[in-house]
């Protein structure tokens, strides 16, 4: 047997023993594999470019026609509006759901329904998320609610608000439980965001049953006429089961909500002033609670004088003037943004500049129910006050209130809880707190309103104030009921007691004499005493006792 050598491509020669037959032993020829041709990244990047645009560009024309007759704008078209210039970075824009059953498997379009990401407003960063209408009807089902809890928790990590911009039907169906536990993760992190990222709620659309409850549990709601609507059981619910019928828009439209529930801080006849004053809402806010809100221009004259209050406030206690009026004369060339303006209108909240320094102004309206606090204005002024403490934003409190307004109604309704709420709110708030008594400070609305005895850090008044447990009327009523009853002329004693109680213990001085009030003030310097005073309390730093939390009255 001849031996012959094999040489591989590399290495030693391997010696072995030849084939009787060289021929026979020749293996067959190894089939042809065919060349795998790979995609350039150029290939691919076009592939990448059209998968993105049918991202944006969503379930097409028909789809967006339909929105538009609504009178409505699409999730990318308010985004849009919302942004510095447009611009917005996308988050999972590719997403789609994994549900089957009921033709789901069959239509899994990107986005899921939602748009989430973030751009800047004001050259600040700001999350939103956005429902797409056209998409499910905006309705929530699993992926759509983890693409909103991962945009929520990226601004929580990041420090930035959220704001949320809401036209979707509910939950989706199709997907049973997992949508509603889906809503469960949202809810549980706008609480948790609570107080520490500002949370806007823009209804610009159907927000029903479960979903409405996210925009109660943000700082503030903002709604549409004509197209926002927010209930938990819509029209047909309640006529099926009260036999009452409404619509929509009395239910729960934009209206509704900002004048007489509350639940609405802002009603808007479009979208485009509505996304506007959000954007300017923004401009007044901090990013979160670790910031301090942005300044402004420093330039209206922190020491201008105000020679038009001296005008403005008339000296009669019963006479009514617009509270607006005066905060227009004293805050930075005369701006500022009103929350709730139509619901409980006896108490004015606004947030607004002194010195360039963001401040919120909680005021009594003399021209609503005479300034009382009732039921709604206390909570209206409560949440306004814990969240201006929640974000470092400095409270001005301007006073003119003659008491709790009286009635079966208030009593029943629970006007003593409700009005501990804003006792509550101010004592419990370590922001600068600045309290101006204008005309009458009457009985315990006066110790509410922020005075000196419940933590404010500086009180001042002008001489036209009247402090006293009640009005001299009243007083002199009860104190001199007897003396009254048996002169030969009731009036005119009554008078006389009235003028008696008053020189007494009503005159402006009597409280500054008790340390109750730090100074008695020219109402024309008014602004430069505010922005003085708000200068030396910037470092103010208060010491809070060891707690989980406090018990807030219900």
């Amino acid at each position: 047997m001849s031996i012959i050598e094999v040489r591989p491509a590399q290495g030693p020669a391997i010696s072995q023993a030849a084939p009787a037959d060289p021929v026979a032993h020749v293996p067959p020829r190894a089939a042809a594999v065919p060349e795998v041709r790979y995609a350039s990244l150029r290939e691919r990047t076009a592939e990448l470019g059209a998968l993105q645009r049918q991202v944006t560009d969503g379930p097409g024309e028909k789809a967006t026609a339909a929105q538009h007759a609504k009178g409505k704008l699409t999730a990318r078209e308010r985004i849009a509006l919302l942004f510095d210039d447009g611009v917005f970075t996308e988050v999972e824009g590719m997403r789609r759901h994994r549900a089957t059953g009921f033709g789901l498997e069959y239509k899994k379009p990107y986005t899921d329904g939602v748009v989430t990401g973030w751009g800047l407003v004001h050259g600040r960063t700001v999350f939103v998320y956005a429902h797409d209408f056209r998409i499910f009807g905006g309705a929530l089902g699993e992926a759509h609610a983890q693409k909103i809890h991962k945009l929520m928790d990226l601004a929580e990590a990041a420090g930035a608000p959220v704001v949320g911009l809401c036209d979707g039907a509910g939950a989706r169906i199709q997907e049973g439980v997992t949508a509603l536990a889906g809503y469960g993760g949202i809810f549980q992190r706008n609480v948790r965001n609570s107080g520490v990222i500002p949370q806007i709620s823009v209804v610009l659309g159907p927000c029903a049953g479960g979903a409405a409850y996210s925009p109660a549990l943000t700082d503030f709601v903002f709604m549409v006429r004509g197209t926002s609507q927010m209930f938990i059981t819509g029209p047909d619910v309640v006529q099926a089961v009260t036999g009452e019928h409404v619509t929509q828009e009395r239910l729960g439209g934009a209206d509704s909500h900002s004048a007489v529930s509350g639940v609405a801080g802002f009603a808007y006849d479009d979208e485009e002033s509505c996304l506007e004053d959000v954007r300017y809402l923004l401009s007044l806010l901090p990013s979160n609670n670790r910031e301090l809100p942005p300044t402004g221009p420093l330039d209206d004259p922190a020491d201008r004088t105000c020679e038009r209050l001296l005008d403005l406030v008339p000296s009669r206690p019963n006479a009514a003037y617009d509270i607006r009026e005066v905060i227009g004369e004293i805050v930075d060339h005369g701006e500022f943004f009103e929350v709730h303006s139509a619901w409980a209108q006896n108490v004015v909240c606004v947030l607004s500049r002194l010195g360039g320094q963001v401040v919120g102004i909680v005021a009594n309206q003399p021209a609503a129910l005479a300034g009382v606090l009732d039921i709604q204005a206390s909570e209206k002024a409560a949440r306004f006050v814990q969240f201006c403490d929640a974000f470092s934003i400095p409270l001005v409190t301007l006073v003119d209130v003659p008491g709790f307004l009286p009635g079966v109604d208030q009593e029943h309704g629970g006007v003593i809880r409700h009005g501990a709420k804003l006792l509550y709110a101010y004592c419990n708030a370590t922001v600068p707190r600045i309290s101006l008594v204008l005309r009458k400070a009457y009985g315990g609305a006066y110790i509410v309103m922020d005075s000196s005895s419940i933590g404010a850090d500086i009180a001042l008044a002008w001489p036209s104030n009247e402090i006293a447990v009640m009005g001299a009327e009243g007083a002199a009523n009860v104190i001199f009921r007897r003396d009254i009853a048996a002169a030969e002329d009731p009036e005119a004693m009554r008078a006389q007691k009235i003028k008696e109680y008053t020189t007494e213990l009503m005159h402006p001085y009597y409280a500054a004499e008790r340390g109750l009030v730090d100074d008695v003030i020219d109402p024309a310097r008014t602004r430069a005493r505010l922005i003085d005073a708000l200068f030396m309390l910037r470092g103010k730093n208060v010491p809070m006792p060891s707690r989980k939390h406090g018990n807030l009255p219900l």
